[in-house]
């Protein structure tokens, strides 16, 4: 399904009453995407999910681990259109409390870290009465306790420090890393707390740009492009899943720069800072909702709801990028997101890689971004 853009016409609603703009004049976007359309959208991904998509026990995609329950069930209750109490959201919720373990992990044997930190945002979005507040008490612990700092003999020059990895002896990277900040931060940690602040020295570390935070090899041999991008780990000689540069530095890509983003804004590090003004004019120079910039189609879904995400905490609703362009961000997204809705109300991606070829996982993320393009009176011009 297509929507056209808004601010085609030159037709303005003034207090109720419809005037055609005079030559010269500036017609501001709707910041937000149209109310109807929207809700069609979510409906239809919600019922999807509900319908089509669940299993007995309340899973979904169980074979992929308990943490593609996590997402849909987070992405869901974050559009505000389901409650905990509904019987799918309640069922999903009692299938993720039977991976709590005793060290406050929410996990199986694998990911650990990831899949806890989603876990953890479903249970602080359906712990309206306080009901999860042990368990989330629990898996905050554990995520700090992942942590790679002074507790594991982990010195503050090296790169691995404040990052999290998939569990406790794998290498800390930046997607693991910014998915259990929003975790932390969405059930309610201090954005001034020490586990933020450590993670804060990781993400400087991941990022393309050389400075008193960041003095590895591949920060130097940044190209102008790359600048002020993030790339998935430091560690070791460390890696992009975008590759190298031609003058041997390692790519930004778009799902990482803005984790890295939106993740220096949770820890409070203020819009001035070099580094989120770095970040910022990345995103300015690569702005694109048709595609995961340096990655193409690869993991576009996972980039979207970071990049919804990253420019919601940024508080631009209108964002211009390195041409000059005002971009109405909730819009361009929210349309790119419909026009790759399936007839089902589902979304896949075809270039399959990191479980995107999973409808349930993918409607999960959308649901994760769409949550960040709500309509709203606030918004609407």
């Amino acid at each position: 399904m297509m929507y056209t853009r808004h601010w085609a016409p030159t037709l303005l609603s003034l207090s109720g009453v419809a005037i055609l703009a005079g030559a010269g004049a500036t017609v501001e976007p709707p910041v937000a995407p149209d109310r109807a359309a929207y809700d069609k959208v979510v409906r239809a991904a919600l019922d999807h999910l509900r319908l089509r998509g669940q299993a007995a026990d309340g899973s979904f995609s169980a074979e992929l681990g308990p943490g593609v329950t996590a997402v849909v069930i987070t992405g869901a209750l974050e559009t505000g259109r389901v409650t905990p109490n509904e019987p799918w959201i309640a069922g999903g919720l009692k299938y993720l409390e039977t991976f709590v373990k005793p060290d406050g992990g929410i996990y199986e044997s694998r990911h650990d870290n990831y899949t806890t930190s989603v876990a953890l945002m479903a249970f602080a979005a359906a712990n309206k009465d306080g009901r999860y507040n042990t368990l989330i008490a629990g898996a905050q612990k554990f995520i700090k306790g992942l942590q790679w700092d002074e507790s594991d003999g982990t010195s503050q020059d090296n790169p691995a420090y404040g990052g999290i990895g998939y569990d406790s002896k794998k290498r800390a990277d930046l997607s693991n890393t910014q998915i259990a900040m929003e975790a932390l931060v969405r059930s309610g940690i201090d954005s001034k707390d020490e586990s933020l602040q450590k993670a804060l020295r990781f993400l400087s570390q991941c990022q393309n740009l050389p400075s008193e935070h960041n003095r590895q090899e591949f920060a130097l041999k940044a190209s102008d492009d790359d600048r002020g991008g993030s790339i998935y780990t430091p560690v070791g000689k460390g890696e992009s899943k975008a590759g190298e540069s031609p003058g041997g530095g390692l790519r930004s890509y778009g799902s990482m720069s803005y984790a890295g983003l939106k993740s220096m804004i949770y820890a409070a590090l203020d819009k001035k800072d070099p580094r989120v003004a770095a970040a910022v004019d990345w995103a300015r120079r690569h702005w694109s909702v048709a595609e995961n910039p340096g990655m193409g189609q690869v993991g576009v879904y996972y980039y979207y709801q970071t990049l919804a995400k990253a420019l919601d905490v940024l508080g631009e609703d209108l964002f211009v990028d390195s041409k000059g362009v005002r971009h109405a961000w909730r819009v361009e997204l929210f349309e790119e997101l419909a026009r790759r809705q399936r007839p089902d109300g589902s979304w896949v991606n075809p270039a399959d890689r990191w479980y995107e070829g999973d409808a349930n996982l993918v409607t999960g993320y959308v649901l994760m971004a769409l949550s960040h393009l709500k309509p709203a009176p606030a918004r609407a011009k």
